[in-house]
């Protein structure tokens, strides 16, 4: 990577960042979508299951890819998790109101609660989880 993550600008790494979370939200989407049509999963479970393994795979490629970090995985990740967790929470906070209290169908309930976690968790990412 000859470009440093310090070098990009702030409308680069959002957009490097949109691009990543599209991956880990896809990865996130079929595993809810297996989990609720496949096993017949509570939406709200699934979506936390979902939740995880695109928090994996957006770790992974933010680390790489959006911010170029050069920390190390000790302390980046245990940021990142902490990022996660609480995006997981909301995550599920959101998926109850809407899936369960206001008996949205669960996609559209997925769809405005993945909008409303993305800003935090670029936020965070870029002020606190990756920051040099």
């Amino acid at each position: 990577m000859s470009q440093s993550g310090n070098s990009l600008s702030l409308f680069e790494r959002f957009i490097r960042f949109s691009g990543v979370g599209v991956m880990g939200t896809a990865a996130h989407y079929l595993l809810l979508i297996l989990l609720v049509q496949r096993f017949a999963m509570d939406p709200v479970v699934a979506s936390s299951l979902g939740a995880l393994l695109g928090a994996l795979v957006n770790y992974y490629l933010n680390y790489h890819y959006t911010f170029q970090s050069n920390k190390r995985h000790r302390e980046a990740l245990t940021k990142f998790m902490v990022v996660a967790v609480l995006a997981f929470f909301m995550n599920a906070l959101f998926m109850y109101a809407f899936a369960t209290a206001l008996q949205w169908h669960y996609l559209l309930a997925q769809v405005l609660t993945t909008g409303l976690v993305f800003l935090w968790t670029f936020l965070a990412n870029l002020l606190w989880s990756f920051r040099e």
